[in-house]
């Protein structure tokens, strides 16, 4: 009997593309709240303290949510968890939308947060299933193209969209959007090629999309393979790098320091931005072609930190030397992408989708706790000035609030030179031939 063929590029393009939808909005989502920074502060009457716990909420959920999509992902496949995310995001836009309380608000980016969290993570798993191992760090590349295109989308054309019609009607129909893609993922996503009649790309110990490994325990083993932890540290510093400045407080930071209005600034962001995301593929790329992954992924680390140190520290430096600066920093955090991979060669296949789960939780803790921590920064430095019942706060404080940014960025490199390299090869893959050690605290893991 003749063995089923691979699925077509094309197929595998459309399944994988319906999931990247939900994490296109999810970005979307991530990053609104940088252009109605002023709205959100006069609507709701707060500081930079509650705004930066504001956006921070959609973050909360999302990080709590990550070990169990991980664990989900794999015992329950992406198809379930993606369309019931979708379904749950556009709940939480809708409330949002109708908020009057900044209770309500909160409540709405919870939602949010914690069910777009699930697309990260399904979207790997789509790619195990429908794609070659050789394409991996390519798909994973695109899916923060696609992420980061929705960011770029709440930038310049959200700030127009919200002078024009409003925030609250911008976020109702962002709700009506996210219940098309729950629809059109259910209709046409399945979990493994199998189920339209095609040979899956994933191992056979994952091929029918269901793993063998008890749900507690595969967290346990996942914690102790050592990249798992440090990993997550160092994820963290990139996304939270980029998330906290054009995710929330580079377009304010830019009005202070060099006067821009808001869609200036978000011009200056989304720059920012399409820079990290162009870089994650190139600086994969590079890994893959050298077969390491450790010496990339620290140099890329800590060209980050000297470049947004330049960029935030540096006296006198005109608009156009900030903007070469923080997007060399931008693109260096590209290198989140190598993270990934990293991780997911470090362990056993059949926890990918639980590591999967650890190592975005470590990258979504960035700007969870780096958003609200530059807010408290600013709201300790505040003078008492108002502008339209809105505070103004004044480039020191900016200044003192962003090297948290820096500073994790240092951790993440010392995190990242603890690792143990690779090598570009996956660690079921090695063991199976007898090259890799069984036991993950093996010194030569």
């Amino acid at each position: 009997m003749k063995s089923p063929a691979h699925p077509p590029l094309r197929l595998s393009w459309l399944v994988w593309g319906l999931g990247a939808l939900l994490y296109f909005t999810g970005f979307y989502q991530r990053v609104a709240p940088a252009v109605m920074t002023d709205q959100l502060m006069s609507d709701f009457r707060i500081g930079a303290a509650a705004l930066g716990n504001f956006s921070a909420f959609y973050f909360y959920s999302y990080v709590a949510m990550q070990i169990p999509t991980g664990i989900l992902a794999d015992h329950l496949g992406p198809r379930k968890l993606l369309a019931a995310g979708a379904l749950i995001a556009a709940i939480g836009a809708l409330l949002f939308s109708l908020a009057h309380h900044l209770a309500l608000a909160n409540l709405g980016r919870l939602l949010i947060g914690g069910s777009v969290a699930v697309a990260w993570v399904a979207l790997m798993k789509l790619a195990i299933h429908w794609f070659p191992p050789e394409r991996f760090s390519l798909v994973t590349g695109a899916a923060l193209l696609c992420g980061v295109a929705g960011a770029v989308s709440a930038g310049i054309p959200l700030r127009l969209l919200v002078e024009w019609m409003g925030w609250r009607w911008v976020m109702l129909a962002m709700s009506l959007f996210s219940v098309g893609i729950a629809l059109a993922i259910w209709l046409v996503v399945r979990d493994d090629p199998s189920e339209k009649g095609y040979a899956s790309f994933a191992p056979p110990a994952t091929a029918g999309g269901r793993g063998s490994w008890q749900l507690l325990g595969g967290l346990a083993q996942v914690i102790r393979y050592r990249n798992t932890l440090l990993l997550a540290i160092a994820q963290g510093a990139q996304v939270g790098a980029v998330l906290a400045f054009c995710g929330l407080w580079g377009v304010p930071y830019l009005a202070v320091r060099y006067g821009l209005n808001p869609s200036e600034s978000a011009a200056v962001t989304s720059t920012i931005m399409l820079a990290w995301a162009f870089a994650g593929p190139f600086i994969g790329g590079v890994s893959e072609r050298y077969g390491r992954r450790k010496t990339v992924y620290v140099t890329a680390i800590t060209l980050a930190a000297a470049g947004w140190l330049a960029a935030i520290c540096l006296p006198s430096l005109p608009l156009w030397a900030f903007v070469m600066l923080a997007t060399l920093g931008g693109m260096a955090c590209g290198a989140v992408i190598i993270g990934f991979a990293f991780a997911k060669e470090s362990v056993p296949v059949e926890l990918a989708g639980t590591v999967s789960g650890v190592c975005n939780m470590g990258a979504m803790a960035g700007p969870m706790l780096l958003q609200p921590a530059i807010g408290l920064v600013l709201d300790l430095h505040w003078t008492g000035a108002l502008e339209n019942g809105v505070r103004v706060y004044g480039l020191e404080a900016y200044r003192s609030g962003l090297l948290l940014i820096v500073a994790w960025l240092v951790l993440a490199v010392a995190a990242a030179a603890f690792t143990r390299d690779s090598r570009c090869r996956q660690y079921v893959a090695e063991e199976a031939a007898g090259r890799h050690p069984t036991s993950p605290s093996d010194d030569s893991q």
